[in-house]
């Protein structure tokens, strides 16, 4: 089902054999595990998690089961546009980086400090609800909003330790969030997620799963919401 050398998302977990095992459960998974064993859609009457079970397809990039749904979704209309999906990872680099810092007027000290590095990638069926994602975090020296369902940001806060000129020579840049009256730097995980959670219950999504551990919310990897 996936090429070898495709980025997997962090809810996908290798086996020992060298195939990969869909860490999910629920209705819109068992439907496609049957396309994917008997090669056809097959929903019950009155089936009416189309549009989820398409948002699923498209983040798994199963193809022929997202032209099955759109051939189902012609014959029956349009659907119902509510139903959305919303995937939010975050992971973190620490890295040592060593510099040289002015202690006197011809004196100057090798030092070291460490720097984490976030990376996140959001995933979000809901144009309006990216939106609101991309709008609520700002980076400092330009917009890295890209178009279509991903949106995708790097950032490293600075330590005191840190001069400013050997940061900006790393090529590092912080992340901020809230408007103009509220804003506040992203320096930890949990800072991230927590706002993340909070647009998405503003856009009427409700939590799913949390990976690795369910009673950790804010310091988890991964987070995925539905709407129904």
């Amino acid at each position: 089902m996936f090429r070898a050398d495709t980025l997997m998302p962090a809810s996908l977990n290798r086996q020992g054999d060298g195939h990969y095992f869909i860490d999910r459960d629920g209705k819109a998974f068992r439907h496609i595990l049957n396309f994917l064993r008997l090669g056809r859609l097959d929903l019950p009457r009155g089936y009416g998690e189309t549009a989820l079970l398409k948002a699923e397809a498209d983040f798994y990039q199963i193809r022929p089961l997202l032209d099955a749904l759109r051939e189902l979704e012609a014959s029956r209309g349009t659907p119902a546009p509510r139903a959305a999906l919303l995937h939010a990872d975050v992971d973190v680099n620490p890295r040592l980086v060593h510099f040289s810092a002015r202690r006197g007027p011809h004196h100057y000290e090798l030092s070291s400090v460490q720097v984490d590095t976030f990376r996140a990638n959001l995933f979000c069926t809901d144009p309006e609800c990216l939106n609101a994602m991309r709008n609520r975090f700002g980076v400092v020296s330009g917009d890295r909003a890209e178009s279509g369902p991903h949106f995708h940001l790097e950032w490293a806060s600075r330590p005191r330790e840190l001069p400013e000129v050997e940061y900006e020579r790393l090529g590092l840049q912080p992340l901020w969030t809230g408007g103009p009256e509220d804003r506040r730097e992203v320096v930890s995980t949990p800072t991230f997620l927590e706002e993340v959670l909070r647009v998405a219950l503003e856009h009427g999504f409700r939590l799913d799963s949390v990976f690795p551990d369910p009673e950790d919310l804010l310091n988890s990897r991964s987070l995925r919401f539905v709407r129904h």
